[in-house]
């Protein structure tokens, strides 16, 4: 089995090589672009090594991976006296390198990084590339002039992630995907068009297409840029053609429009996508060709009526979202990503802003085909760190807040999602000269690249406001200002507002504590976990039903955008410095993508499919004949709780009222039940809860059965921990040993506990509250990956789940 894989893993190695030098090679008649992941059988190790750029330097003994890769998850939880990071080994120096062939001979070819954590240094044939510092920010370098044609080449990139990076977990090393990209001497630029729809009616759009043709030649070139817009069917339904001169070493700016005759626009609920194809000739041949996605629609914030999207108001219901994508860290995976959207968007999301960075273009793409709006988030700090041992950005801001500010919005600004840019989060100067200064500056690169959408900034609660301040930004961010927001309207009755974050509500999934009572901030309990009453937080946020009153009574408010939307490593408020807590607690789902009840909270506000949700769970041994309070989270209009059959009665939703709540109900094994009725007495839905018996068996329920053997995508199995009725048991924390065969492996096991010091990259997990999670990742073959799972006294489960192109 190990010398096949072995024979396989040299023939998958020759075979890119050879499509390397083919692609390079194509006539000119065919696609003669070529852009392909870069990612495969990458060389790897942690630490500094003199000499490690050289061509000749032995790496023999470094592991062989795949990107994208993220060190730190890999390593150990360790106590560190400060609540940020995660308390994963983030921290320190890594090298990569890679070995490849290429035949390109009079072709201009380009390394693409979408994202390395961070202090990127990179070399090829042991020349000096270039440097990139910030983590977060894609770029590319022309690498055409260092490499050997039709004999080995070697890149190696030193990565360097310094302690206090970031406020919370980054991750570390080549975390999101790596690119080569190859064209003819005459192409269409890096990131090189830039598609907006200026005018937009039902009957026409208007589309403008400004696209950079770069010509690398020693002399002047004329070519004809042909550019076509194509509908879902694959049905070109415009084009335009143009021609034009480059001088020689130049960089050309063409600019077209075209029409399209009754636009199908891209919406929330209707994420319609059209495609630009940008054709360059010369001499009738082709010789480049690009893609751009893109949606038409239009939107605007309105100072007195909040937000649009089409014409159409619309609140915008977002929440927070870091890069991190739980158990696997921080490397980026596409299944992952759409998974959590996927999650998010049935709880009736329909926004995300990227805290605080910016994203994966991952993410942006899986928005624009989800229909998700996107906030687009730069910085985490400016000139002034937010606390003296933090080195989060201020240490970049003089030499590269331009550049890193211009690489976000050339790389995003043709994505639909988007509808805001963002400077900054919470930066502590804002308010001053100097940051007013600084905020003028990175809006002015806003407006300069993109003029059709507004800028906006995180706004701390710190901050004094004035009348420049809000000038400067299009749209004023607020953070936690919800006792604020009304007199703040009044003040600039002119500039539209929106809720940055909102809420901060703190809880642990499946957790709860007695006595129920309001708590805003300090909570304290030894088990380092929080109820999950839904009414804790922290002393800044509030509770959600005060933000959603305040959006419900106020139509000139956008939007909110809730802190967060998962749990994720780092800031474990109000546990800083309580070891072993070492992951958040706001996530409205936890780090295995695990509802907690806030989610039903927001489901049954956001969405109007009639949904229902009881909490707690009912397996209170001792606590017999004791107050427990049940609550019913619902978007019917009434609801009446049964507890072991018998009825406390009908509870009507009234304006201003989020949750029902039966606040005397003693405990006693048995069930609750709840049923939703509609304004008319009618039964919409119902959901019951029974008291479990003893855990007897294991339940494996994967989110698909047939993933793609491409080496990449995931299965997500939820574990759950049964009784002999089927019923789960909430109180069950049983270690779950797993087993796979079969053309998959194990990528990471988790259960969203907090403080939970399991390693992620093991083959068994503890159950938390009757969950755990295994990710399965396939292997690039077909067949069959067979998972079991085991536990001693538990009865096993198995399932096969297919792997296919």
């Amino acid at each position: 089995m190990n010398k096949r894989i072995e024979v396989e893993k040299v023939l998958i190695f020759m075979l890119l090589s050879l499509s390397i030098f083919n692609n390079c090679s194509v006539p000119a008649n065919k696609n003669v672009r070529t852009h392909k992941k870069f990612d495969s059988e990458w060389k790897f190790a942690k630490g500094d090594f003199k000499d490690a750029q050289k061509s000749d330097y032995d790496d023999s003994n470094w592991r062989q991976l795949d990107l994208p890769h993220d060190w730190a998850i890999e390593g150990p939880f360790t106590k560190k006296v400060f609540f940020g990071g995660g308390y994963l080994p983030y921290p320190g120096t890594g090298w990569y390198r890679k070995t490849f062939r290429i035949n390109c001979k009079d072709k201009r070819v380009q390394l693409q990084f979408d994202g390395v954590m961070r202090n990127a240094k990179v070399w090829v044939n042991g020349e000096y590339v270039g440097t990139w510092a910030y983590g977060y920010s894609s770029f590319a370098f022309d690498i055409t002039r260092y490499l050997k044609q039709d004999k080995e080449n070697i890149v190696a990139v030193r990565v360097k992630n310094t302690d206090y990076s970031s406020r919370w977990y980054p991750g570390s090393g080549i975390y999101r995907n790596v690119w080569l990209t190859v064209t003819n001497p005459v192409h269409i630029g890096h990131w090189g068009t830039y598609v907006t729809c200026p005018k937009v009616t039902d009957e026409m759009a208007t589309v403008r297409v400004e696209t950079e043709v770069e010509n690398n030649n020693k002399r002047m070139e004329e070519i004809l840029l042909e550019t076509s817009i194509i509908d879902h069917r694959g049905h070109v339904i415009a084009i335009n053609t143009q021609s034009g001169k480059i001088k020689d070493k130049g960089v050309k700016k063409i600019i077209q429009e075209l029409a399209i005759k009754n636009p199908h626009r891209w919406d929330v609920n209707d994420p319609y996508l059209y495609k630009v194809v940008s054709r360059v000739k010369k001499d009738g041949m082709l010789i480049d060709d690009y893609e751009t996605p893109i949606g038409v629609r239009t939107f605007r914030f309105d100072a007195n009526n909040g937000f649009f999207l089409n014409g159409r108001h619309l609140k915008i219901k977002g929440v927070n979202m870091h890069h991190g994508l739980g158990p696997l860290g921080a490397a980026v995976s596409f299944r992952a990503i759409q998974r959590q959207l996927e999650i998010l968007k049935s709880m009736g999301v329909n926004a995300v802003r990227t805290a605080h960075n910016p994203p994966s273009p991952e993410m942006l793409e899986l928005c624009d085909q989800m229909g998700i709006l996107v906030m687009d988030e730069a910085f985490d700090e400016w000139r002034r760190p937010k606390w003296d041992k933090l080195k989060i950005y201020h240490i970049f801001f003089d030499e590269w807040a331009e550049k890193d500010m211009r690489a976000m919005i050339k790389r995003d600004r043709n994505h639909a999602s988007i509808i805001l840019w963002s400077i900054g989060n919470e930066i502590p100067e804002l308010g001053t000269e100097d940051g007013k200064r600084s905020a003028r500056m990175l809006t002015d690169i806003c407006h300069e690249m993109d003029p059709t959408r507004p800028v906006t900034s995180g706004i701390h609660l710190s901050i004094k406001l004035d009348q420049e301040l809000m000038d400067i930004l299009d749209v004023a961010g607020f953070n936690y200002w919800h006792d604020r927001l009304e007199q703040i309207h009044l003040t600039y009755p002119d500039k539209p507002l929106l809720v940055t974050e909102a809420s901060a509500v703190l809880s642990s999934r499946g957790e709860y504590h007695f006595p129920v009572k309001r708590i805003y901030s300090g909570y304290r309990d030894k088990s380092l976990q929080i109820s999950s009453y839904d009414l804790v937080n922290t002393g800044f946020g509030t509770l959600p039903d005060v933000e959603f009153k305040l959006q419900d009574d106020n139509s000139w408010l956008a939007g909110q955008f809730v802190w967060s939307g998962f749990d994720y490593h780092g800031e474990p408020d109000p546990y800083e410095n309580m070891w072993p807590a070492h992951s958040s607690y706001f996530g409205i789902v936890d780090m295995c993508g695990f509802p907690k009840d806030r989610y039903y909270l927001y489901q049954s506000v956001w969405t109007d499919k009639p949904m229902i949700h009881l909490l707690p769970h009912w397996n209170w041994p001792g606590r017999e004949g004791e107050i427990t309070p049940v609550y019913c989270y619902t978007n019917c209009a009434s609801a009446e709780l049964f507890v072991n059959g018998k009825s406390l009665g009908k509870k009507e939703k009234k304006s201003g009222e989020y949750r029902l709540k039966w606040e005397n109900v003693r405990y006693q094994p048995g069930s609750i039940k709840a049923i939703g009725y509609d304004n008319q007495g009618k039964a919409l839905r119902e959901t019951q809860i029974k008291t479990a018996s003893a855990p007897f068996q294991i339940e494996l329920v994967p989110d698909r059965k047939k993933i793609r053997s491409d080496g990449e995508d995931l299965a997500f199995v939820t574990v759950r921990i049964k009784d002999k009725d089927g019923n789960l048991c909430p109180l069950a924390d049983n270690p779950i040993n797993f087993l796979i065969e079969g053309e998959g492996t194990i990528a990471a096991v988790g259960n969203g506990n907090p403080a939970s010091l399991e390693s992620y990259q093991d083959s068994q997990r503890k159950a938390f509250h009757g969950l755990c999670l295994v990710v399965v990742r396939a292997t690039k073959y077909s067949g069959e990956i067979h998972l079991t799972a085991t536990s001693q006294g538990l009865r096993e489960d198995a399932i096969t789940i297919k792997s296919k192109n």
